[in-house]
């Protein structure tokens, strides 16, 4: 007898067959495999292959790649439908597609993999410095490039675009941005950064792309992966840079992880929605207790954006990997990574030591939104704060708190003291020691998460253009959101859908091309003229990308301050008066020589600073100088 008995069941020769062919026949899937190729001649020479399908998880994988050898297979705790195979791929292995076999028993299934020969003419991963400009641009509501794009029928929310409602998709995509390119450039802008455009496919459509649900995967809304490399690809042609945005924090609910998870940690509070408090001075808190510091790290951002645990090494690997893709597969220049803090800070750490030491000249700024310098020099890489004496490898910070401070300088608000913005940008600045490196903080007057600078459009520009011109001028790389040289205005009610609003001109039927000079107002005009001027100077200022500064306190209205290199000179005067304001000048001879000459590079007049016999200046009401020692 071959068996008598199966499960205390009685079966038949026949019975038998019919159940082993069912077995066979229900086999093993490969679905995927993460990432999707790779290069050989990388520095890590460890890969790690996710492999997702039904029932791969107890499955052995055989390979035949010439030097590449299985370092280890890992099993996880959690669903039987992934498993994590370790490559090694020594100085030997070479280019080509590969198959990799997958074997459990009897069943048996085979997938291609490729190994890329690097970019010989790789023009990415240049980093981004104090000679950058930053443009951000939010691709929902910059420009629709392609409308045939807005509606997907694979997506949770397949709902065309709808501009009446400010909190849904609007259209805007990536060739809306290829689009105009001569724009952007036009202003001078030297670096863009996109907010994240990799696939969001969750039920409501989370236009700004915060809520990831396949890393490598462009959402199709916005275009594909050859869109984005392409866009990456005629920016590099123009001399201009691409920040990507990332997010390692939390994925989307949607996420497969999510649905059908690797493992019982891949999330921090798996077993269901707790909310971070949002205090992120509990991880710089020397008295803060663990439940609150856990709480604020661990905590997921919101129920649709559950936590990932950074300390699963699996996953960390997952995510190291799929940065390094990106660069090396889109050539970006950098990455700006959100809600830092948020993530476990040692493991980021080693992210970004992997990042760097396969592109040098790479750089990465993280959102880290305090309101206060101490909580954002922290982060830094350097710091002397740090309160366990790790150091965060962070290269670059987002300055939060001078865009607080900026709103005393804002159009109508109302001052009991005339020149109270230039004075608390002065104390702010005042603070820079408490930074590592100044020059790498990413200065701003607002973006996406923030009310806009101008909450109306204002009489005058007066006011404006002088927080133009202060961002532009101090020590830092300045981000500008786009829509700001149109003058663009808002508060975040009814939401934040109200502070990125449409580019006027950047979908169809709109009635102004805000893209063309016809197109806007005198003012927007004038607005965009005065940005573009600074701009393109900027551009070969040694002063402002390398130089120090030397500032005077504006007790008497005026705000003057040096940017000083080894071969430049800058002198910004700020007058914080709406009259006349007559200066003793002799104050400021320390940086300024009675007779010295300078170019105003808004007008190309040729400037004396202080006059030789007469050490009182008058300056026009709110009058601004940038000046360019001859």
């Amino acid at each position: 007898m071959i068996c008598e008995f199966l499960g205390m069941k009685k079966y038949s020769m026949s019975a038998l067959l019919a159940l082993a062919a069912v077995s066979a026949s229900a086999g093993i899937a490969v679905d995927r495999i993460d990432p999707p190729h790779w290069w050989v001649g990388m520095e890590n020479e460890s890969l790690q292959l996710q492999v997702y399908g039904e029932g791969i998880k107890h499955s052995d994988v055989e390979i035949d790649i010439p030097g590449v050898t299985v370092d280890s297979v890992a099993r996880l705790n959690g669903s039987d439908d992934y498993l994590f195979v370790y490559l090694n791929l020594s100085d030997q292995a070479q280019p080509g597609k590969y198959t990799l076999t997958f074997k459990e028993g009897r069943k048996k299934v085979k997938k291609e993999f490729e190994l890329r020969a690097r970019k010989s003419d790789h023009k990415g991963a240049n980093g981004f410095t104090a000679a950058d400009v930053m443009y951000m641009i939010m691709p929902d509501r910059f420009a629709d490039g392609n409308p045939q794009n807005n509606r997907v029928d694979e997506m949770r929310h397949p709902v065309g675009a709808n501009r009446a409602d400010h909190n849904v998709r609007h259209g805007g995509d990536l060739e809306g941005l290829i689009r105009h390119i001569d724009y952007v450039d036009s202003l001078g802008i030297t670096t863009v950064w996109v907010n994240p455009v990799l696939e969001n496919d969750m039920p409501g459509g989370s236009y700004h792309g915060y809520a990831t649900t396949d890393y490598y995967r462009i959402d199709p809304r916005f275009g594909s992966n050859d869109d984005y490399a392409r866009l990456i690809r005629l920016l590099h042609e123009r001399g201009i840079k691409t920040v990507m945005d990332m997010i390692f924090n939390h994925c989307g609910s949607e996420h497969i992880w999510f649905r059908n998870r690797p493992s019982t940690d891949w999330f921090n509070f798996p077993d269901g929605y707790v909310q971070t408090n949002y205090r992120l001075s509990t991880i710089t808190d020397p008295y803060a207790s663990d439940y609150d510091r856990r709480l604020s790290v661990d905590g997921w951002f919101v129920k649709e954006m559950p936590d990932l645990n950074q300390n699963n090494p699996h996953l960390m690997k997952y995510l190291v990997q799929n940065s390094i893709w990106w660069i090396e597969e889109s050539e970006i220049d950098g990455i700006r990574m959100d809600t830092y803090p948020y993530a476990d800070a040692a493991r980021m750490g080693e992210w970004i030591d992997e990042v760097m030491t396969q592109y040098p000249q790479f750089d990465i700024v993280g959102e880290c939104w305090f309101s206060e310098p101490a909580g954002e020099a922290y982060w830094q890489t350097g710091s002397k704060l740090s309160i366990n004496g790790e150091d965060t490898r962070l290269p670059a910070i987002m300055d939060f708190p001078l865009m607080v401070k900026s709103r005393d300088m804002q159009p109508y608000r109302e001052q009991t003291d005339p020149w109270n913005g230039l004075n608390k940008i002065y104390d702010h600045l005042a603070l820079d020691y408490i930074y590592p490196d100044p020059l790498q903080l990413l200065r701003f007057l607002d973006n996406h998460d923030t009310e806009r600078f101008i909450l109306t459009e204002p009489e005058t520009l007066d006011q404006w253009k002088q927080a133009i011109a202060l961002v532009l001028t101090v020590p830092g790389i300045p981000q500008i959101y786009y829509g700001t040289e149109l003058l663009m205005s808002g508060d975040r009610r009814p939401g934040d859908g109200n502070v990125r609003r449409d580019m006027p001109g950047g979908f169809p039927g709109d009635t102004t091309d805000a893209f063309t000079r016809q197109g806007r107002t005198d003012k927007q005009n004038e607005a965009f003229d005065f940005i573009s001027r600074i701009l393109k100077w900027r551009k070969g200022s040694e002063a402002i990308a390398k130089g120090g500064m030397k500032h005077f306190m504006p007790t008497n209205g005026v705000y003057l301050y040096r940017r000083m290199s080894e071969n430049d000179e800058v002198i910004v005067v700020l007058n914080g008066v709406d009259k006349q304001n007559d200066v003793d000048m002799s104050r400021y001879a320390e940086i300024v020589r009675p007779g010295d000459e300078y170019i105003d590079i808004l007008t190309g007049r040729t400037i004396v600073l202080i006059d030789k016999h007469e050490p009182t200046r008058s300056f026009a009401p709110r009058e601004i100088l940038i000046l360019q020692k001859k």
